[in-house]
């Protein structure tokens, strides 16, 4: 009866998206060249057969670390665009979506990520192609539908919405995240007061 007690209170180990999180976060930690599958067991409270049944490889478990990251932050805008669509102010509308455009592409976890992906690229160049269409252009895909929206009902005048989604997401967060990359202090970058001005005195109605 002891030994069932102590089978129960023992932790189970980790699998599917539990286990990707874990893995995630030695990525983080550790750089994937120092990430062991050995490592990643052992936090996952797991034997490394089981984790390598999962998973035949460290490559195609980081992979599916990315992977993942990126389906969990897919259509990470659209609350702020829905916002950005019913406000009755296109200025206003457009501060908002900035300012939430900045503090999710800035956070300390999203910007975590981008760095291993980028230092990852050359070596493992499918996942950071991945990660780009699968985050950040379909953000950018989610944003030219809006403005479209916006310049059919006359508050915006646009040749190309996917042309003008790609210059406002760079005004707004191409100086601090540019910045944050290298270690500097995003807080010194253009103001987005001045970004959204700018965007509208080229495409405001």
């Amino acid at each position: 009866m002891a030994s069932e007690l102590r089978t129960r209170g023992r932790p189970t180990g980790l699998t599917g998206e539990s286990l990707l999180a874990v893995a995630r976060d030695v990525f983080l930690e550790k750089g994937y060249s120092g990430t062991s599958m050995e490592e990643i067991a052992k936090r996952a409270r797991i034997s490394k057969a089981s984790l390598y049944r999962e998973h035949a490889s460290k490559s195609e478990l980081y992979a599916a670390v990315v992977e993942n990251w990126a389906a969990a932050g897919r259509d990470a805008m659209r609350p702020a665009l829905a916002e950005l669509r019913g406000s009755a102010d296109v200025r206003s509308g457009l501060l908002g979506l900035a300012a939430t455009m900045r503090t999710g592409i800035l956070s300390p976890p999203v910007m975590a990520m981008r760095m291993l992906v980028t230092a990852e690229a050359a070596a493992h160049p499918d996942v950071a192609e991945g990660y780009l269409e699968q985050s950040w252009q379909r953000n950018i895909h989610n944003l030219a539908a809006a403005l479209n929206e916006l310049a059919e009902a006359g508050h915006l005048r646009l040749e190309d919405a996917d042309e003008a989604a790609e210059q406002f997401t760079w005004l707004v967060i191409g100086a601090p995240l540019n910045a944050r990359m290298l270690g500097g202090d995003a807080g010194d970058t253009p103001s987005i007061t001045g970004a959204v001005d700018l965007f509208l005195a080229r495409y405001g109605a």
